[in-house]
């Protein structure tokens, strides 16, 4: 008996997902390259790649290929935020403002608007807050902040004009949060869910707390413990050759190149080290990231959470255990959908498959990245998934994770739960 089929699942449909994939996602146009890795019992229970990391130079997609997990930051993020936590650092119901003090008197806004003028807000009529921007918001996306690409409000369109979230922002993390100071927010904390900065606020107050450089905190405390030897912000010179391309739509189907790996800014440390989005990964540092929460915060003799700390990811942080359709500001840009999904730390979270329509667990916690990535932890059932691929703003990407889902729970032939 193989691996695959110790750990519970059937080695024939775990090639069938290889092949749906494959033909449906990269034969069809839509993706350049595909690598899925599922991990279950402690075994890598299947490893399966299609396609080009480099379409133009002709590259077939390579284990060891570094991409752009953008996104898939935030989960890093938020437990470098719960380290800072079980260390007396700082507390999920502590005011941001105690730790970020011109954000002390943050009003919402009510009317106006932006400024097309760098350094200037614009003209906003605004109402104090409800409450104090608490921690726990930032760790929800219930902070009232936003980001600039939603289209939706006055708010957002003056984090373009200032370029809110800009990895080149002059005086970094610090920088940004002083732009922000001067920014309404799009709502009082606590009263709705929006995808937002908030995650890059994380990183910046792990930084404050921690006395080290948010990009130093990681790299010493979680990547080299944990031997993600190739997860950083930028790409050194002699990795270029392992450096995915990332790719978008082309009008009329297909793709065109939205970064050439080989002329990337990711080849520059970035001014800002962005907790929501800035990182560079691997699927072996990835998942090995993933093993470590799956294990309870510690893996082959490291621990960086306790067990108890891990357990909160499983669990809804969202007011009154609500969901994300009922606390959406509105119907925007995320990475997963609504239905059914509350948010821990940093992540989705499953709370009702009945509205998900989709295979899985209750407590089971994910996320994804804006190129088309993906992970998602089960404890119910010991498995972790991750997906790799290199697309930005795919039509695609729902139904892709959907799809990988489906597939991936179908060839599962023992249920632990």
């Amino acid at each position: 008996m193989g691996k695959a089929e110790q750990a519970g699942f059937s080695q024939s449909r775990l090639q069938l997902l290889d092949k749906v994939m494959k033909e449906r996602y990269v034969d069809g146009g839509f993706l350049n390259g595909i690598h899925t890795q599922i991990f279950r019992g402690g075994e890598l229970v299947h490893n399966g790649m299609a396609g080009l990391m480099d379409i133009e130079r002709n590259k077939p997609w390579r284990e060891d290929a570094i991409v752009r997990i953008y996104s898939m930051t935030k989960p890093i993020t938020a437990v470098a935020l719960m380290m800072c936590v079980e260390e007396g650092k700082i507390g999920l119901d502590d005011a941001v403002h105690t730790y970020i003090p011109s954000w002390k008197n943050l009003r919402v806004y009510q009317s106006g608007v932006p400024s097309l003028v760098e350094n200037t807000a614009g003209q906003f009529i605004t109402t104090p807050c409800e409450r104090p921007m608490k921690v726990v918001d930032l760790v929800t996306h219930t902070s009232g902040l936003t980001y600039g690409f939603m289209w939706r409000t006055a708010v957002d369109a003056a984090y373009r004009a200032q370029k809110i979230n800009d990895f080149q922002t002059p005086g970094g993390l610090e920088g940004m949060m002083e732009q922000l100071s001067k920014i309404p927010l799009d709502f009082s904390p606590g009263t709705k869910w929006n995808y937002s900065v908030s995650i890059d606020v994380m990183g910046y107050l792990v930084q404050k707390v921690s006395g080290m450089t948010f990009g130093e905190f990681l790299r010493t405390r979680i990547f080299e413990p944990l031997g993600m030897k190739d997860t950083s912000f930028s790409i050194a010179s002699n990795k270029l050759d392992r450096f995915a391309s990332c790719y978008m739509p082309k009008p009329g189907g297909g793709l065109k190149v939205q970064d050439d790996s080989q002329k990337s800014t990711y080849a520059e440390p970035p001014k800002l080290e962005s907790g929501g989005g800035g990182l560079l990964s691997t699927m072996h540092d990835y998942m090995r990231f993933c093993r470590m929460m799956l294990n309870g915060g510690e893996l082959d003799g490291v621990q960086i959470l306790s067990p108890k700390t891990v357990e909160l990811f499983s669990m809804n942080f969202l007011p009154d255990n609500k969901t994300l359709v009922d606390m959406s500001a509105a119907v925007t840009f995320s990475e997963a959908g609504y239905n059914g999904i509350g948010f821990s730390i940093g992540c989705g979270v499953t709370m009702d498959q009945t509205q998900t329509r989709l295979p899985g667990s209750k407590g089971e916690y994910f996320w994804g990245g804006a190129a088309s990535t993906a992970f998602w932890i089960d404890p119910t059932e010991d498995l972790t998934v991750v997906f790799m691929t290199q697309v930005m703003g795919t039509d695609a990407r729902l139904t892709l994770r959907r799809d990988l889902r489906t597939l991936v729970y179908s060839a599962m032939t023992e249920s632990y739960a």
